[in-house]
């Protein structure tokens, strides 16, 4: 019996979502680290497979560790321009070279081949057209601004 063939994953881009934010609210060194709340202000995404805006209200539970890397747990809303909601988890981490994440701490502009942010993102929805986000895997490379994170979504397939 010949063996089954593993189908070998690809990615397919989904959007580039653009997410507005407000400075970072530290509750101070703890033990596993800084935890800060960066409230999420906004934003808009644009791709073959959705767009439409961010919604204000969700934000960014962070932890800053020791090394400079960031923990990232995101919590928000989208509407599709036919004016579906989607929840949207993600979770991920950004970390680099302490040089890097100093200037990208001071709000410089940073080449984000200079460092590593990459998350695992979580998508659900009621609405029929979009159904098809509660049963997939979505995975994302994002950079940081000072005042917003980009990210292209890609559902792996």
């Amino acid at each position: 019996m010949e063996p089954l063939r593993i189908p070998e994953p690809a990615l397919e881009k989904v959007a580039r979502v653009h997410v507005e934010l407000e400075p970072p609210r530290s509750t101070g060194p703890g033990p596993w680290g800084e935890r800060r709340l960066v409230p999420i202000v906004g934003g808009h995404f644009e791709g073959p497979r959705l767009r439409g805006d961010v919604l204000p209200g969700g934000a960014d539970w962070q932890v800053v560790h020791a090394s400079g890397a960031i923990t990232i747990d995101t919590r928000y809303a989208l509407r599709t321009h036919d004016d579906a909601l989607i929840y949207i988890g993600t979770r991920g981490v950004r970390t680099g070279p302490p040089e890097t994440l100093a200037r990208l701490a001071r709000g410089e502009t940073v080449d984000p081949t200079d460092y590593y942010f990459r998350v695992v993102a979580t998508l659900e929805t009621g609405a029929p057209p979009y159904y098809w986000l509660n049963e997939s895997i979505f995975v994302a490379s994002a950079l940081r601004h000072v005042n917003a994170v980009v990210y292209d979504l890609y559902r792996l397939s």
